[in-house]
């Protein structure tokens, strides 16, 4: 569990991690589908989040729900998850 840390210029995986006050600046930020990460009093500073794996494919999905026309779905989905931990 990184705590305090400064993350500079680096790609940082973020799957099943738990990040306490840590700074991320000009970092690439990478999330493949795995246990969501935490994060608690971080600050994000021109990062590059990246989705890959199933969560890239989880996004390609939604997306096409959204331009399929039905953007009240992928609304409510999105608000059903943001309580989960």
């Amino acid at each position: 569990m990184p705590q305090s840390e400064a993350y500079n210029h680096e790609t940082v995986a973020l799957d099943g991690e738990t990040f306490d006050d840590c700074e991320f600046r000009d970092c690439r930020l990478t999330y493949a589908g795995g246990e969501p990460p935490t994060f608690n009093g971080c600050a994000f500073h021109d990062c590059d989040w990246r989705l890959e794996g199933a969560a890239g494919r989880t996004l390609v999905f939604l997306k096409r729900i959204w331009l399929a026309g039905d953007k009240p779905t992928v609304q409510a989905m999105i608000k059903g998850v943001t309580g989960a931990k």
